[in-house]
């Protein structure tokens, strides 16, 4: 499974990936991919998101903390930094006296090519 995601920039729903490895060859059940994806989600092995829609997608990303834009239309996704939002989360846990504090910031939107077909 890391190989897979490795060769890919996109993310990709745990129904995708289990498709991917079929065509592969690779027989693995859906229930074990949903259970790797989320393992290694939590090892931060790999990024997972939720979408607009509700459903859950994966890539290996960097190993830097980093937050995401995201293309509605065509799901290209953008790592960007975010030090603005660091210090302000940080500020925040401080205030309410909470330390150890991690969050997650996706932006949606739709990117210049998609901005710029006829379809939107």
């Amino acid at each position: 499974m890391h190989a897979l995601l490795n060769e890919t920039k996109e993310f990709r729903s745990a129904q995708r990936i289990h498709a991917d490895l079929h065509a592969r060859g690779i027989k693995v059940g859906l229930t074990t991919v949903y259970r790797t994806l989320s393992s290694l989600a939590d090892a931060g092995e790999i990024d997972a998101l939720r979408q607009p829609n509700g459903e859950q997608v994966y890539r290996h990303c960097s190993s830097t903390h980093h937050h995401h834009l995201m293309c509605r239309s065509c799901a290209r996704a953008v790592e960007v930094a975010g030090p603005a939002v660091e210090t302000w989360a940080s500020a925040v846990a401080r205030q309410h006296g909470f330390t150890e504090v991690n969050h997650s910031i996706e932006i949606f939107g739709l990117c210049d090519s998609c901005a710029s077909s006829s379809d939107h």
